[in-house]
């Protein structure tokens, strides 16, 4: 448990480092570089509106958190579990999250980079931070690769430039033959390139999830679940009906008050 919650803590800082450092890169290093007017305002538009979604989404996720409201129920299994077992599981597809102390509603799992639980009401905000997140990384890739370009005459015509170029370029920065910051922004390549893979395959991964109206927790128990509606009607349930506004924009979706089976209240958005 010590080193779930040490990774609760270490996780959203590295986020927040990443982020702050992509900011920097660009608007110091590659904005002057590469672009010139009209050029560099068309693409701090698109920078920001990406890294701002990216934010906006992450917020979301982390202040509308899926927790039901009977927090007082038990779990069914002891409390003093092993640490591996990271959520406890209760009737009505609901979860005792140890890290969260909070029973989830439909938990997916536990995101260690917002520091809570992704259930059925902030999955959506966690999709779209995973878009966003993937596109700014790769955006920035891209402009990371015009940038050693122009100024450090690195030709990435062949393929194999880029498998080649960290370990050469670590070879060079111990001998002294480039400079600490050269090095850096190809070891950046390298970070947006994996952040914005994993971050495009587990959206991909979380929207097939969500369109069979399963979760992640329904897949580590082996548990089947019996989809009641199409995959239409699955992916309105947790994006809502104005799911086509929320592609754009981190908006805050309408809650109302639904009544569950075991009569229990809990909140829908849509």
């Amino acid at each position: 448990m010590l080193r779930l919650r040490l990774l609760n803590t270490v996780a959203p800082a590295y986020f927040f480092t990443a982020t702050a450092v992509t900011f920097a890169l660009y608007f110091v290093f590659f904005i002057p570089t590469i672009f010139q007017p009209p050029g560099i305002m068309i693409h701090t538009i698109i920078f920001l509106y990406l890294m701002l979604n990216a934010l906006g989404n992450y917020a979301m996720t982390i202040w509308f958190p899926s927790e039901t409201v009977s927090d007082s129920t038990l779990p069914l299994c002891p409390v003093d579990c092993p640490d591996r077992v990271d959520a406890h599981y209760l009737r009505n597809d609901r979860h005792f999250c140890k890290l969260c102390k909070k029973v989830i509603l439909k938990r997916d799992h536990h995101c260690f980079f917002t520091g809570n639980c992704i259930g059925n009401n902030n999955m959506r905000y966690f999709v779209m931070f995973c878009i966003y997140t993937s596109s700014t990384c790769l955006y920035s890739l891209v402009l990371g690769v015009a940038y050693l370009t122009v100024e450090y005459s690195i030709s990435f015509e062949n393929p194999l430039t880029f498998l080649t170029l960290l370990p050469i370029s670590t070879g060079y920065f111990l001998i002294g033959v480039i400079s600490g910051l050269q090095f850096f922004l190809v070891l950046m390549l390298y970070v947006w390139l994996g952040i914005g893979l994993v971050c495009a395959g587990f959206c991909c991964q979380q929207i097939l999830l969500v369109a069979r109206g399963r979760t992640w927790c329904h897949l580590r128990r082996g548990r089947v679940v019996v989809s009641h509606g199409m995959w239409r009607a699955n992916l309105k349930d947790v994006f809502g009906s104005r799911w086509a506004l929320g592609l754009f924009l981190p908006v805050l979706t309408v809650k109302d008050v639904i009544k569950h089976d075991d009569g229990n209240q809990g909140h829908k958005y849509d």
